[in-house]
């Protein structure tokens, strides 16, 4: 009686394996194509944006901002959204270098990029 807890244990092994579940995939985690398919969507989006669009217009279509600056001018209110278009660094943040900004003046959409917001 006194090994057949020993004989029970170096028995139990076969009997016990299972199943292994892979979650993810070959080391692309899902929030790896989040952030791909979001930059991708919204570099998209912005390819087909027209100047002299309506802001609204504009959010509907490109959806919640990353980042969001209003400034009060001579010429008037200028808006500036931004938008993640490309990946900088793999630290998990949203930074306005990794943003494409687009450039409203009283509503309207006047330019997009680091050269339409320079010039404002």
């Amino acid at each position: 009686m006194k090994f057949f807890p020993l004989l029970l244990a170096l028995s139990a092994p076969p009997f016990l394996t299972g199943c292994v579940i892979s979650v993810g995939g070959d080391g692309d985690s899902g929030y790896s194509s989040d952030w791909q398919e979001r930059e991708y969507n919204n570099r998209k989006h912005i390819a087909n944006l027209e100047r002299d669009m309506a802001y609204e217009s504009v959010v509907r279509r490109m959806g919640v901002a990353d980042f969001n600056e209003l400034h009060q001018k001579e010429d008037g209110v200028v808006r500036v959204l931004y938008y993640r278009t490309q990946r900088t660094m793999d630290d998990g943040v949203t930074s306005k270098d990794e943003c494409t900004p687009l450039v409203f003046r009283d509503g309207r959409l006047i330019g997009w990029g680091e050269k339409a917001y320079a010039e404002i």
